[in-house]
């Protein structure tokens, strides 16, 4: 009997042309499919050659990854589909702004926590906090979740960017 393949989590980046629709096309070819986005960005990268970069986290078994990485390669105005978790070690990077309302002990203990997290104030009043946090969704997620208790009022994210590590370009 075949064992099941186990759902993985992906950062793949596509280089496309700057152009209207451009985004368009690539999330639809998700959504026609079924396929899940877990987080995207999206900016240009190189001004002169009106090129963005779209960075896309999802998740499935590798053969679902591969079509969606063969699919996005035969659009036509992607350039380059790198699978970063695949082909490098990549850094990702997420930022989060996150909002905790509360007063006596529960405000210290969010401003100790936030210390430990390197996460700083970019907001106070009276009676609430907005923290900027910055680091691997992982460490995000650890913070939000340690907030929740002490009054978590709103979290904002920016969704994953990620470069591989070395020399080497995409």
């Amino acid at each position: 009997m075949r064992k099941p393949e186990e759902i993985e989590r992906h950062t793949i980046a596509v280089l496309v042309d700057n152009e209207a629709g451009v985004l368009a096309r690539v999330i639809g070819l998700f959504s026609g499919r079924g396929y899940n986005i877990e987080s995207l960005t999206v900016a240009e990268v190189d001004e002169a050659a009106h090129m963005s970069r779209i960075t896309v986290v999802t998740n499935g078994t590798p053969m679902v990854v591969e079509q969606i990485k063969a699919q996005l390669d035969r659009l036509v105005p992607v350039h380059k589909v790198v699978d970063l978790t695949v082909e490098t070690n990549p850094v990702e990077r997420e930022m989060a702004l996150v909002k905790v309302a509360g007063t006596g002990e529960k405000r210290v203990e969010a401003l100790r926590l936030s210390d430990a997290f390197r996460a700083r104030v970019i907001d106070t009043t009276h009676s609430s906090f907005v923290f900027e946090v910055t680091g691997a969704p992982d460490k995000i997620n650890a913070f939000v979740t340690l907030m929740r208790p002490l009054g978590l009022v709103d979290v904002s994210r920016t969704g994953v960017v990620a470069i591989a590590r070395g020399a080497e370009q995409m």
